[in-house]
């Protein structure tokens, strides 16, 4: 008996599941930061066993739009509700169980097998956490309640557990070696854009899009070429910093992650350009992926 299919994980911003996915699937396909809207794409990662294919879906943090970008990364966690499995709710000990009450009301209606995640438990005490999974349970009376630390793997095995018991019978998706349905351009510009993310503040790396302009695979070496676009001209030259300082230093982290993850070395060169306001341009948009 084989079983197979696809577990979402679903959840506002800035409650672990990136870091979740990551360790559930054994791999960093996920980038995580401090801020929220650091995933702004569904990420899907495979893992695979004798009997089993788990798809792992990694969605944006669900939030209200404020422009168009926002509107399509709504789009792919409202998404993950229609062709999920298995849900994974994640939650943690800090939010209410009302914040974006509307997307919960769908998650309690879609009548998918449900396991709610209380993660970062590690930060509240046995009693919070016993009057927690209370408040849970009778607002989400058919899930299974799972408190658990993604950051130090605590309970992960059990929700992993959980997960091949509600799994429905069937063959593969995928091939057995596969372990992302994205390439490895995805990959480098997700990398930087982390970087971006760490190194600015304010609106700034939200209003970036990193661009892999070329990418050539060699056998002891990647070269990769890749754009940072930005919103306005005026940040560009913050970008850029003092005689290139600040992209030079977004540039070496970048390609040190990327030599890790590639397992070989990386020649990585950033260029940075103004795409006005892309973040509220259909076509832009989709050129970027975030829109069919």
């Amino acid at each position: 008996m084989h079983k197979s299919g696809f577990v979402n994980i679903v959840g506002n911003p800035n409650v672990g599941k990136s870091t979740l996915m990551n360790v559930l699937v054994g791999e960093k396909l996920s980038i995580i930061t401090s801020k929220s809207q650091t995933t702004r794409h569904r990420i899907m990662g495979i893992v695979n066993g004798e009997d089993y294919q788990i798809v792992y879906s990694d969605t944006p943090g669900v939030l209200k739009p404020n422009y168009k970008l926002q509107e399509s990364m709504l789009n792919f966690s409202t998404g993950a509700l229609k062709d999920a499995d298995v849900l994974l709710y994640v939650t943690d000990t800090v939010e209410t169980i009302d914040k974006n009450i509307d997307f919960i009301e769908k998650v309690r209606k879609s009548q998918i097998p449900t396991l709610l995640v209380i993660n970062k438990i590690d930060l509240t005490t046995p009693e919070m956490l016993e009057i927690l999974v209370e408040k849970w349970q009778k607002f989400l009376p058919d899930a299974h309640i799972f408190p658990a630390s993604a950051l130090n793997k605590f309970n992960l095995e059990n929700i992993f557990k959980e997960i091949i018991n509600t799994l429905p019978e069937g063959e593969p998706y995928y091939p057995k070696d596969t372990l992302t349905d994205k390439p490895l351009r995805f990959f480098a510009s997700e990398i930087i854009r982390e970087k971006i993310l760490l190194y600015y503040q304010k609106e700034i790396p939200y209003s970036c899009e990193v661009v892999i302009e070329e990418y050539q695979e060699g056998a002891q070496m990647d070269r990769i070429r890749a754009i940072i676009y930005v919103a306005r001209d005026s940040q560009k030259g913050i970008i850029i910093g003092h005689k290139g300082t600040m992209l030079k230093k977004v540039g070496t982290a970048a390609r040190k992650d990327l030599e890790i993850f590639l397992a070989k070395k990386v020649f990585l060169e950033t260029y940075v350009k103004v795409n006005e306001n892309w973040r509220d341009n259909d076509k832009s948009l989709r050129r970027y992926g975030y829109s069919e």
